[in-house]
């Protein structure tokens, strides 16, 4: 039982995580040869032509760039001994944590081309690490890393107990014929690659978790270190290891400045360029006397403060890696080294935590270990391609799910059946429709049914009600409702009794927020086991309203019941509109694109500002034409039950599905689920005759764009009939009245608070402020002309734009409020309405924030109480 459960986890997680780790793999071994491909690339970079004078000494190289420009700040010059090899001058750039490195002509100084590549291994480490993804791609490649030695160890102990000899163990056998020589290969070079595998993953979790990292400390005897710049890098400095990208970068990340305040700290407290010159000269001569050893490369820290003292690294001559470094202090002014740590005398211990990158890459045991290891590393997609293999090979796919018919006695009319109670907790509306749909199958039963929003709940319906119904969605990052805030904070802080009490709970949420998918329903629920209620059933989790899970919840509730009830689902007709414009609004902006998407009904349509345009997306051709042809259909041939083509059938369908095999093409369309439609604010009222959205193109990993946002944004053809309907938002709608609103928002949010203020003006409303944030303003002031068109005619009363790239300190919408408190407070006192619409992680979140430390928590409860602060926030 044991081995059967670790060989279901084996497989289970081979065809989930081996993807990120096959991805992980090839990447890594790619930038495991960094610097040589680099050198091989930029040989003009990296090599001079040696004429008949000497190499200029750091000092004659700072005086250099001191009279062709002194308003570079260098960091650091290093200098190679080897002739052929240039310098580098690593400079302060804004962005650069580290510094920029310039490589120079070390004879005359002049700059040599810039090396090519290195956005590209940048972008090469970044999908190693976190998949370009930020921190959730960090917990991703870590959490696969944590599997990968799940793989070896399970790997291990599912081939030991066959006692092969050791050539069974090792050897690959290319007579062997289908499954048995895809099990040779998946098992045999695995058993190759184990200790690479191993060592591979123990060092890389170093990146992904303190607790590893500390662990690792712990176990190898080494106290861990606190880094010079870890005070002003913040988190980043803890993983300074890694990060370097060339030979010359790596010796910057030890000198230069890791912030902007070291910057600025720099040329408030720096020496003056005759004594910068002085002590680099003094200590370039000094310490080549005092040393007494070779070395490849000595790198000076031009000094900050007046202590007579310069910081020194230098690489051996014959190093053991290309990081072990030598660190030295050179006192000038007395003429003495007063500190020097060489590499060589470290224990062993010390050496592998002090070079965890080399040690991870596989340099730490020389090259011909780091081949293999790059090798092992390049292999990696074999392991995922003959999992899946054997897995297929082994298993057929389940078939659907069908509903089992309830084989219920007919339920007689009972006047004196107990009551539901159905509660919901809503943010855009779908748990309100859900809560309705219950209702109403309760009602189809012959049961009595109240309905409730949670924020009206109180007490005594908790008293006085033994069967509670809760619909409950997750708002952004775990929160509940905006309206539901003020049940959680008053009434979920109290002890009750509800023994008497049988619930249930659906939970919505979103997987796009693993970290706290439906943690709002799981807190309903853990509240009502707390105080003694009963659970019908366990939480059924619903991700974006996933219709399978609708029906769970139905069929889990007439189990438990014992009545008959009807299927339920929410039910979606999309009406076709017609793509009229694409326009592309931030012309090379740093961030994606973004496109104004204009489209017109073919019918009447209408809708209110703060509506959301739901959408179903469509395969791309090429999409349906690469399954047609993998699976070798013809696209004409017709689908009985349809009488349509196959190529028209699979126009809506995930085609990404593993399928079973199939006897005729309608089961073959039945094994194939619907693609989940995309939600986007509206940015126009229906008065403008265009229905407007503001989309930006969304990639993964593997740069593919997304669902929504590549239907829209580049495979839908102008002109083409695009499948929409529009679902009213109330929670989002504008007020009918002249009080003051606050529009805060980023990003595409813009398109939200577009629809707002067109409503607005177009009443004649002015006491309007708009807060909105983005990159740069020469790229991404989406629709300037007309927000600025507003602001001149008055309509547009206040504006406050933060564009966090056009200036050194980066600035959000966020700063902006702060900066406006006392304004802020008195357009509230004067009965305005908030609206908050763009992105929850970052913006909202610190808006929130900031509107808690300026009106206070109470204030804000009461606003969302008072539908005086709203949120349109994905």
């Amino acid at each position: 039982m044991f081995k059967k459960i670790l060989f279901q986890l084996h497989w289970f997680f081979g065809i989930s995580a081996g993807l990120i780790l096959s991805l992980m793999g090839i990447t890594g071994a790619l930038y495991s040869y960094e610097q040589p491909i680099q050198k091989w690339l930029n040989p003009d970079s990296y090599t001079v032509q040696v004429p008949n004078t000497a190499k200029m000494t750091p000092a004659e190289i700072y005086q250099h760039f001191q009279r062709v420009d002194p308003s570079i700040k260098i960091n650091s010059i290093t200098i190679e001994s080897e002739a052929t090899a240039s310098s580098t001058v690593n400079i302060v750039k804004e962005g650069a944590r580290r510094g920029y490195n310039m490589m120079v002509n070390p004879y005359d100084a002049t700059l040599l081309p810039e090396v090519k590549g290195r956005e590209f291994f940048q972008f090469v480490q970044q999908l190693h690490r976190n998949l370009t993804v930020g921190p959730v791609g960090k917990q991703i490649t870590g959490a696969c890393t944590l599997i990968l030695i799940y793989f070896l160890l399970s790997g291990l102990y599912l081939r030991w107990p066959k006692k092969h000899s050791i050539k069974q163990w090792f050897a690959v056998k290319p007579q062997l014929k289908g499954r048995n020589f895809i099990w040779d290969l998946h098992a045999g070079i695995g058993t190759w690659v184990v200790i690479f595998y191993l060592i591979l993953a123990c060092t890389g979790l170093y990146w992904s978790y303190g607790w590893w990292r500390d662990g690792m400390f712990k176990v190898l005897g080494v106290e861990r270190p606190q880094p010079e710049m870890q005070a002003n890098a913040g988190p980043k400095a803890q993983s300074a290891e890694g990060k370097g990208t060339t030979k010359d970068a790596q010796q910057a990340e030890n000198t230069g400045p890791s912030s902007e305040q070291k910057k600025n700290s720099s040329e408030k407290k720096g020496l003056a360029p005759e004594k910068i010159s002085y002590a680099l000269t003094q200590t370039w001569t000094g310490f080549n006397q005092k040393i007494g050893r070779e070395y490849s490369s000595l790198t000076l820290n031009i000094p900050k403060k007046p202590n007579s003292t310069v910081e020194l690294t230098f690489v051996d001559a014959v190093p053991q890696h290309e990081r072990a470094r030598n660190k030295a202090s050179y006192n000038y002014q007395t003429a003495a080294i007063e500190k020097l740590e060489l590499y060589e005398d470290k224990k062993l211990n010390e050496k592998i935590m002090t070079s965890m990158l080399p040690v991870h890459r596989g340099s730490f045991f020389g090259p011909v270990y780091q081949f293999f290891a790059m090798l092992s590393s390049l292999i990696m997609p074999l392991f995922f391609v003959t999992g899946w293999m054997l897995y297929l090979k082994r298993h057929k796919q389940k078939k659907l799910t069908q509903l089992a018919r309830q084989s219920l006695a007919p339920v007689q009319l009972d006047p004196n059946a107990t009551p539901w109670l159905v509660v919901y907790a809503s943010q855009t509306g779908v748990s309100e429709q859900l809560a309705w749909r219950t209702a109403t199958s309760l009602q189809e039963a012959r049961q009595p049914t109240t309905v409730k929003a949670l924020q009206q709940l109180s007490v005594e319906d908790l008293k006085s009600n033994t069967q509670i119904l809760l619909i409950a969605s997750t708002y952004g990052t775990g929160e509940a409702p905006d309206l539901a805030a003020s049940f959680e904070k008053k009434l979920m802080t109290q002890k009750l009794d509800l023994s008497h009490v049988r619930y249930a709970v659906l939970a919505l949420g979103s997987q796009e927020y693993p970290d706290t998918f439906c943690s709002f329903g799981h807190r309903l629920d853990a509240w009502f086991k707390q105080n003694a209620a009963q659970a019908l059933f366990p939480v059924i989790e619903v991700d974006n309203a996933h219709p399978q899970a609708i029906q769970h919840w139905n069929q889990s509730l007439a189990k438990s019941t014992k009545l008959e009830l009807q299927a339920m689902n929410i039910e979606k007709t999309f009406d076709q509109w017609q793509l009229k414009q694409r326009t592309l609004l931030n012309p090379n902006s740093l961030g994606a694109p973004a496109f104004n998407i204009e489209l017109h009904a073919t019918h009447d349509a209408t809708w209110q500002a703060g509506d959301i345009a739901e959408i179903q997306p469509a395969n791309s051709p090429e999409r349906i034409q690469r399954f047609l042809q993998q699976h070798q259909i013809a696209p004409s041939v017709v689908v009985d039950s349809s009488q349509l083509s196959i190529e028209q059938m699979l126009w809506d369908r995930d085609l990404t599905v593993d399928i079973e095999p199939f006897a005729n093409l309608d089961h073959l369309v039945e094994q194939l689920p619907p693609l989940p439609s995309r939600e986007y604010s509206i940015a126009s009222i229906p008065e403008q005759h265009v229905l407007r959205l503001v989309v930006r193109q969304q990639s993964d990993s593997h740069g593919q764009l997304g669902l929504g946002s590549g239907w829209l944004t580049a495979h839908a053809e102008v002109g083409q009939h695009i499948a929409m309907r529009i679902r009213t938002n109330e929670s989002f709608h504008l007020i009918s009245d002249n009080r003051p609103v606050i529009l805060i928002g980023n990003g595409t949010g813009i398109a939200g608070l577009m629809s707002l203020l067109s409503a607005r003006i177009r009443s004649d409303f002015t006491e309007n402020w708009l807060i909105f944030g983005e990159r740069e303003r020469a790229h991404d002031f989406f629709y300037q002309s007309t927000v600025e068109a507003w602001q001149n005619t008055g309509m547009l009363k206040r504006l406050d734009l933060a564009f966090s790239r056009d200036q050194a300190e980066k600035v959000y919408v966020h700063h902006k409020l702060r900066e406006q408190a006392n304004e802020l407070r008195t357009w509230v006192e004067q009965g305005a309405v908030i609206y908050v619409c763009g992105s929850i992680q970052g913006m909202a979140t610190d808006v929130d924030l900031a509107l808690q430390d300026i009106l206070g928590e109470a204030s804000i409860d009461q606003l969302k109480q008072e539908g005086r602060y709203r949120r349109d926030v994905y």
